[in-house]
């Protein structure tokens, strides 16, 4: 075992804790202008005091200070159970970075540093969480906990798969919803980062979303694109190969000769997966690679606030 890549190994996972928690900590400072009155800066430590509970552990000074009743939370309070869901197909090791691009303008980067965002702020909140990684197999499993150990368990797998994949990995999204629905006994909330980039027909998607729903869990889709080349196919005109991912399969075009007719079925195919959500109440969310992650944080907070 050489020593250098160890530490190499220590030192990539704590850039990932790391960058989350800057993530999560600039969100926080900026709550104060944001439509989440019910939350401050101390939200990790505290939870709203509601009418009928006792008084006992009741925040008197953070009273005084901002007027509201809050609780003090305890180590052993776990208010929710939340599992993530990332899809690692090849598809999702896109686009190719540049060697001054961050990891995280890549497919999986995002997912990966959103993944880690939504586990920060978990844990500030003594919630549990678990992890499941899928492409063309059942990569991984953790069920919801929430100790120490298991949070780094879980940035220790987010960070291998910023590896690129060596084979072309295909992407079975109905399969492994099935097999995670199934895995999933207590009521959770579940989050699925994905590109969505599979072939199956709309009936099939609906009844593996539909499974994922049952038990009364609360999911939200992520649909993870880069949204210059994916969405609006924005390339220049010279001649272009362009290569599947997934299959290997080439073809060669200008870009002006198909932009027309991609970006319309681009745009359909976008709002026909928004509409098989609407019907399974699902929280469909596109997030594009250069976007920020407030549309993640904010999105979580508000499904966490409805989840009930």
């Amino acid at each position: 075992m050489k020593i250098e890549s160890e530490i190499e190994k220590v030192s990539s996972f704590q850039h990932l804790e790391m960058l989350a928690n800057q993530v999560v900590e600039g969100f926080i400072s900026g709550m104060h202008k944001s439509p989440f009155h019910g939350f401050s800066a101390e939200f990790a430590e505290h939870k709203v005091y509601n009418a009928g509970e006792s008084t006992k552990h009741i925040d008197w000074k953070l009273f005084a200070k901002t007027d509201r009743l809050y609780t003090k939370r305890f180590e052993e309070e776990t208010n929710l159970r939340c599992h993530l869901i990332v899809d690692n197909s090849s598809s999702m090791h896109y686009p190719e970075l540049k060697s001054n691009q961050p990891f995280y303008e890549k497919k999986i980067g995002f997912a990966v540093l959103a993944s880690a965002v939504l586990m920060n702020i978990l844990k500030k909140q003594r919630d549990a969480v678990g992890l499941s990684v899928f492409s063309d197999t059942y990569e991984y499993y953790a069920p919801e906990k929430g100790s120490d150990r298991h949070h780094r368990m879980l940035l220790n797998k987010l960070e291998q798969l910023l590896e690129q994949p060596k084979v072309k990995k295909s992407t079975d999204t109905i399969t492994y919803l099935h097999q995670i629905a199934e895995k999933m006994h207590r009521r959770s909330m579940i989050i699925l980062f994905t590109d969505m980039l599979q072939s199956e027909e709309d009936e099939k998607l609906f009844n593996a979303l539909q499974h994922l729903k049952h038990n009364k869990h609360k999911v939200v889709l992520f649909h993870v694109i880069d949204d210059k080349t994916e969405l609006k196919f924005d390339f220049d005109n010279t001649p272009r190969k362009f290569i599947d991912l997934e299959s290997g399969e080439e073809v060669s075009i200008f870009a002006d000769n198909v932009i027309e007719e991609y970006e319309k079925r681009a745009e359909e195919y976008f709002k026909r997966l928004a509409l098989i959500c609407a019907k399974n109440q699902i929280k469909y969310v596109p997030v594009n690679v250069g976007d920020s992650f407030e549309k993640i944080l904010t999105t979580y907070l508000v499904e966490k606030q409805n989840f009930g």
